[in-house]
């Protein structure tokens, strides 16, 4: 049999091997929420995938305790929902700046961002939305379990997906920050040009709040909302949030 015949026949078996693990991979789906732990181990209570079969999680010596000792702060997730143009990103920049200031160290995960890489693959039908969701809330709890405080700045306007992302961190290590903004306000800010683009037409069936629904969490740790008719400075919204995460004492090891 000759060398081109076999390199031929190689090449097969692997783009076969490889489409089995696409579809394997393409299956993979939701966090299971169905684990009765209290947190305490983040890892046994993440995202059970069908495709993941004879795996055991490697423990190293070294911890997040370790971890946040050498940084001196508790590591966490801030997770900041909302309609568009509630002003997400804006409060994620602000909080970034100001923890950077205190010598704290952050990391933002903003929904478009991510959209950019990791999740460049998903669109925003509602399956991929329930995905796009999950793939955030894993890499937050990564960052969360390397000792840093993300913020992770997406709409996620589905409930049962933010739920699912707080039942794989350690008890009190989610802290949902809602923006309780008036749709009228959010619309009428429109940074994006998203809503005219929705209302004309040209975004359908997908965009939350106007023909997608946003359902508003029923026990978040921190609410932003406006004051009368004016929306507070991102650097007060910030303030609210860093002083829960004093009093939690998660700005010290």
């Amino acid at each position: 049999m000759s060398t081109s015949t076999n390199l031929l026949r190689i090449k097969a078996s692997r783009m076969s091997s490889m489409k089995s693990s696409t579809e394997i991979n393409s299956n993979e789906g939701r966090i299971n929420t169905s684990d009765d732990s209290n947190g305490s181990d983040c890892h046994e209570t993440s995202t059970k995938r069908r495709g993941s079969k004879n795996i055991v999680w490697h423990k190293c010596s070294v911890e997040k305790v370790d971890r946040q000792d050498l940084l001196h702060q508790k590591g966490c997730v801030i997770w900041i929902t909302g309609l568009s143009g509630s002003g997400k990103s804006t409060l994620a920049c602000a909080l970034t700046r100001a923890l950077h200031s205190r010598g704290k160290l952050t990391y933002v995960l903003d929904g478009d961002n991510v959209r950019h890489g990791l999740n460049s693959d998903l669109t925003f039908n509602p399956e991929d939305r329930v995905e796009n969701i999950r793939r955030i809330g894993e890499v937050a709890k990564l960052f969360s379990d390397a000792g840093i405080i993300c913020i992770a700045s997406v709409i996620s306007p589905y409930r049962k997906d933010r739920d699912a992302c707080r039942s794989i961190l350690q008890d009190g290590d989610f802290i949902e920050v809602y923006m309780d903004m008036p749709l009228h306000v959010c619309e009428a800010r429109d940074p994006k040009g998203l809503y005219r683009l929705a209302r004309a037409g040209k975004i359908k069936g997908s965009f939350t709040g106007v023909d997608d629904p946003y359902e508003p969490p029923l026990n978040s740790e921190i609410i932003i909302q406006m004051e009368g008719e004016v929306c507070s400075p991102p650097e007060v919204m910030a303030d609210k949030v860093i002083s829960y995460l004093d009093a939690k004492g998660y700005l010290q090891a």
